[in-house]
């Protein structure tokens, strides 16, 4: 007994010393973390909103693991799989903040299974492949990133029937079982349906609130729709509303030309690319009033825009030029209108040799931060600005064919779609089934046909959003990846 109490001592003194070592604070934590920050926060993924919801919702999770590793006594755990959108870096800077180049991206997706601070940052680092090396003026002892993938490389490694005699839990085995243990539907349903349901039922009169303001304020203003454009809380969404209807019963004179328009709460204000009155949930109602005080002006440039558009597709063979709110940009009609008269002015001056109407029942979008044409799955062309007018001339008539019959296949897909969203829907008693943006039709339909082989009483009564990582909203919406095991 007494040379196993000596042993304890020992274990403990040294234990001791090695974290002490190692040990990272919070802010240091941060401070260590800022080039990843730089390179994945969602203030610069403006132009892409399907990469910036993606990484919105990845940090909101991180940070989450992050606050836990703080939290004195925390010895449970599960491994955390994550995916962000990391900015592309420029090859000549050493300004961590100019750094980064505005023309691309790549996806990174890692599993965070570590036990604290200093470990999890460099994994964090080196799995979007981000310099260490300023972690050394840190007041920490940074060791390689291979010996930091665990806390657990000491100089001494005690005989396994130590942790038998003692009753402690053997570290490197408790990190294998996690590392071994793949999170499966079921399972993740197990841990996480008490806390969804709770969640849920503490918004429900919330969400009876937000139901009852939409539909009082767009009959009142006779609106098309009220959307939002990011995944903002039942609570923020309600708010709004609220100020919304303080404003119409402030200023109803300035409301009189909403008819028919759909408003969307977003993060500026003014009229978008698709004719919708964009309230900036950061701007008061100052702000507000002046942009429906110019909606006549807005609805002006509206037809100069479709004008524009119907020229572009005349020299383009009929053509039809559309802007996609779930694919393109968030722009506002300014910006996408003189997207367009660059485009248009570019084309005119080519004088491209495109038979009338040869390209008619065909579809393509524009975008500014392209410099290749593509053709998406759903059959309409992404048309960079920038493209040389002979390349773009080779590529429409190159993908021509194969774009009708993809925009053939997009209306079978939506059809297939829509009926497995119902079936699934009915068939697990779901209160509502949807997909984040980022979810292609033909990942929804995969997921919903593996979802109906299987039996889950726990989504009964349930917000089940299909996304790409496992997570229970604020307001107890379930969300689960698309290609879940």
């Amino acid at each position: 007994t007494f040379y196993y109490l000596i042993r304890l001592c020992l274990e403990k003194i040294l234990l001791q010393c090695i974290l002490q070592s190692r040990t990272l604070s919070g802010a240091d934590a941060i401070n260590a973390l800022r080039p990843f920050y730089f390179a994945v926060h969602p203030d610069f993924f403006g132009q892409h909103p399907k990469e910036r919801e993606v990484n919105e919702n990845s940090l909101k999770r991180l940070n989450g693991y992050l606050e836990n590793l703080q939290k004195p006594g925390f010895r449970s755990f599960k491994p955390t799989q994550l995916t962000f959108y990391v900015r592309e870096r420029e090859p000549n800077s050493s300004n961590v903040q100019e750094s980064f180049s505005a023309s691309g991206f790549r996806a990174v997706s890692f599993t965070l299974h570590t036990r604290d601070l200093l470990s999890t940052v460099l994994d964090i680092l080196n799995s979007c492949s981000l310099s260490t090396e300023h972690i050394q003026s840190l007041n920490v002892n940074a060791q390689p990133h291979k010996e930091a993938k665990t806390t657990l490389n000491r100089p001494i490694k005690w005989d396994k029937t130590y942790y038998s005699f003692t009753g402690f839990k053997d570290p490197e085995e408790e990190l294998e079982q996690a590392q071994r243990v793949e999170t499966t539907l079921i399972s993740w349903l197990d841990d996480n349906e008490a806390s969804a349901v709770k969640k849920l039922k503490k918004s429900l009169p919330l969400r009876k609130e937000l139901e009852r303001l939409k539909v009082e304020l767009s009959d009142q203003l006779q609106l098309s729709d009220i959307r939002w454009q990011r995944s903002w809380g039942i609570a923020h969404r309600c708010s709004q509303l609220h100020s919304l209807g303080r404003l119409v019963q402030q200023r109803p004179e300035v409301l009189k030309n909403v008819k028919g328009r759909t408003v969307v709460f977003t993060d500026r204000s003014g009229m978008s690319a698709a004719g919708h009155i964009m309230l900036g949930t950061m701007d008061v109602h100052h702000h507000w009033t002046k942009i429906f005080e110019r909606l006549p002006n807005y609805y002006k440039l509206q037809k100069r825009l479709l004008l524009l558009e119907d020229r572009i597709s005349q020299l383009l063979g009929g053509i039809q030029v559309i802007y996609i709110e779930e694919l393109q940009p968030l722009l506002t009609l300014e910006e996408y209108y003189e997207t367009l008269d660059s485009f248009y002015n570019k084309l005119r001056d080519s004088r491209l040799p495109f038979h009338p109407r040869s390209l008619r029942g065909l579809q393509m979008i524009l975008e500014s931060d392209r410099y290749a044409p593509s053709l998406h799955e759903f059959g309409h062309f992404t048309i960079p600005t920038v493209c040389d007018p002979a390349t773009l001339q080779w590529f429409i008539f190159a993908k021509a064919q194969e774009a009708r019959e993809n925009l053939k296949r997009k209306e079978e897909m939506m059809i297939t779609e829509k009926e497995l969203i119902d079936t699934s829907t009915e068939r697990f008693s779901l209160d509502r089934l949807y997909k984040e943006p980022s979810v292609s039709s033909a990942q929804m339909i995969d997921c919903c046909k593996r979802l109906l082989e299987e039996s889950l009483p726990y989504l009964q009564g349930m917000h089940l959003c299909i996304s790409h990582f496992y997570s229970v909203l604020q307001d107890g919406d379930l969300c689960i990846p698309w290609n879940w095991k």
